[in-house]
């Protein structure tokens, strides 16, 4: 029998935790596509919610939420946040588990980073750089 290594980082999340997100992505989706929230701000702001990500025990969801207008950030996590228990019943009451997750809300923020990382890569000094022949074809 193999020892395993308590050292080594776990390989990322189970398959269970996917598919709960996954589960709780369209409740969190459908909840928003009906209108189901009060608050003014969702019918404003454009949302979508990219990934929704669980904890190991599948007690706390973390739903990532992207907007086409970032001016509108604050209020609508703001927003999520004051209807968190709505929210939380609507989806124990969607996804059959055990027990209903706490849910929270962040802004993803990878579309900015891609951004950012897309503009470094073309940048002039970054295509200057691609564009010179490298060390190893100097020595032929």
């Amino acid at each position: 029998m193999m020892k395993r290594d308590s050292d080594s980082k776990p390989a990322g999340p189970s398959q269970r935790m996917l598919r709960v997100g996954e589960l709780i992505r369209h409740a969190v989706t459908e909840i928003l596509s009906r209108g189901e929230l009060p608050e003014q701000v969702f019918t404003q702001a454009f949302v979508t919610i990219p990934e929704v990500r669980m904890s190991p025990d599948l007690k706390l969801a973390t739903v990532y939420v992207t907007l086409h207008n970032e001016k509108l950030g604050k209020a609508v996590l703001k927003a999520f946040e004051n209807n968190r228990k709505i929210i939380r019943t609507d989806v124990a009451r969607k996804v059959n588990l055990k027990f209903a997750p706490d849910v929270r809300f962040r802004l993803d923020d990878r579309l900015d980073e891609a951004a950012k990382i897309d503009a470094l890569l073309r940048s002039p000094e970054v295509q200057r750089d691609l564009a010179r022949p490298s060390d190893d074809q100097d020595d032929e």
